[in-house]
C-alpha cells in the first residue's frame, strides 16, 4: 500500500469526476480521495462503497482544499460553470493555487479551448472561455499539469438535446452545428483516458489531451439513433441567431458554442485516434447507443 499514489478527485459525484474516480479505482494502483460538499449523498456513498476515501470539501473554501491535498501526489480538477456560472473562475483559481502550494506533482485539469480568442473575438462562449483562462493561469504556475478538453457528451441526447416528437410522428433535435463534425464522448469513458495520464505523467506534462469517442456530423448521430430504435430521428440545423433567442438559461452561450464548433473546429480526428490508443474500450456512438437504447427509447416515449 505504501507504493500506491494518492489522487484527489474533485467533482467526484459529477459526470467527469465520477468517471475518473471509478476508473482509477479499478485496480490501477491508486488510492482515491474524493472531494464532495456532501459526503452523505447517495453518489458519495456509492464511491465509498467501491473503495474511495470520501471527504468533505468545497472549491469555494481554500482551507478545505489544503486539507484535502495533504499527502496527495496527483489531482484531477474539474469546475462547473453551469452550477456556479462566473464563480467558476474563482473556484478554479482556488484549486490551482492550492495545488501550487502543496506537494502534488501532477494536476490533470479539465479545461476547454478559448472560443473568444480563436474566433478573433467574434464569439463569446463563457463556459469555454473561463476554463481556457484557468488553463493559462495554471500554465503560469510552477506545477506539472496536463489539460483535458472533453467533447460533447453522448448523454446530452438523454437530457439537454433529446429528440422531440414532430407532427408527422418522426423525432428531431437541432442546434447551430450545421454539417460540421461534432466531437462527442460517453461520460463513463472520460476516466479511461485520464487514467493513463496519471500512470505516466511525465509523458503528458504540459500537454492538452482532447477526450473524444466519436466525431460525426449531427445527421449521422441522428441516423445511428434511428437505426437502433427503429424510429425516424432527424437533425435540424438551427441558425445561431435563432437558437440564441430560446428562453432558457445559457441559450446564447450554447448557440455561440455550436457556431464556434461549426466555423473553427472542422474535426477532431487526431484526438479521436489518440483516445482510442490510450483507451481501446472507448465507445463509438453506435456502440453507446446499442448499450443505452432503452434509456433513449424512454426519452422518446
Amino acid at each position: 500500500m505504501a507504493d500506491r499514489k494518492t489522487v484527489l478527485v474533485t467533482g467526484a459525484t459529477g459526470a467527469q469526476g465520477g468517471s475518473v474516480a471509478r476508473h482509477l479505482l479499478e485496480g490501477n494502483g491508486f488510492t482515491i480521495r474524493c472531494l464532495t460538499r456532501n459526503p452523505n449523498s447517495d453518489k458519495a456513498q456509492a464511491l465509498a462503497a467501491i473503495g474511495a476515501d470520501v471527504i468533505q470539501g468545497d472549491l469555494d473554501d481554500r482551507s478545505s482544499l489544503d486539507t484535502a491535498l495533504a499527502g496527495c501526489e496527483g489531482v484531477f480538477g474539474v469546475t462547473n460553470f453551469w452550477e456556479h456560472f462566473d464563480r467558476e473562475a474563482q473556484h478554479g483559481k482556488h484549486l490551482i493555487d492550492a495545488v501550487a502550494d502543496s506537494n502534488v506533482s501532477h494536476l490533470v485539469l479539465s479545461t476547454l479551448p478559448d472560443a473568444y480568442d480563436l474566433s478573433g473575438q467574434k464569439l463569446e462562449v463563457p463556459h469555454f472561455d473561463i476554463k481556457a483562462r484557468l488553463e493559462r493561469y495554471a500554465r503560469g504556475k510552477d506545477i506539472g499539469a496536463t489539460f483535458v478538453h472533453v467533447a460533447f457528451y453522448y448523454e446530452n441526447f438523454l437530457s439537454f438535446f433529446p429528440p422531440q416528437k414532430q407532427e408527422d410522428g418522426s423525432y428531431a433535435f437541432g442546434f447551430p452545428q450545421g454539417d460540421t463534425r461534432l466531437a462527442a464522448v460517453a461520460v463513463e469513458d472520460v476516466g479511461g483516458v485520464v487514467t493513463p495520464i496519471f500512470k505516466d505523467p511525465a509523458k503528458f506534462r504540459g500537454r492538452v489531451v482532447g477526450i473524444v469517442g466519436d466525431d460525426r456530423p449531427p445527421a449521422e448521430y441522428a441516423k445511428l439513433m434511428s437505426d437502433a430504435l427503429g424510429k425516424q430521428i432527424v437533425y435540424n440545423y438551427i441558425p445561431r441567431e435563432t437558437f440564441a433567442t430560446f428562453e432558457f438559461p445559457g441559450a446564447e452561450d450554447l448557440a455561440n458554442m455550436f457556431e464556434f464548433n461549426r466555423l473553427y473546429i472542422p474535426n477532431r480526428r487526431a484526438d479521436l485516434d489518440e483516445c482510442r490508443a490510450l483507451y481501446p474500450a472507448m465507445q463509438p456512438f453506435d456502440k453507446w447507443v446499442s448499450a443505452n437504447w432503452a434509456r433513449l427509447d424512454a426519452v422518446l416515449a
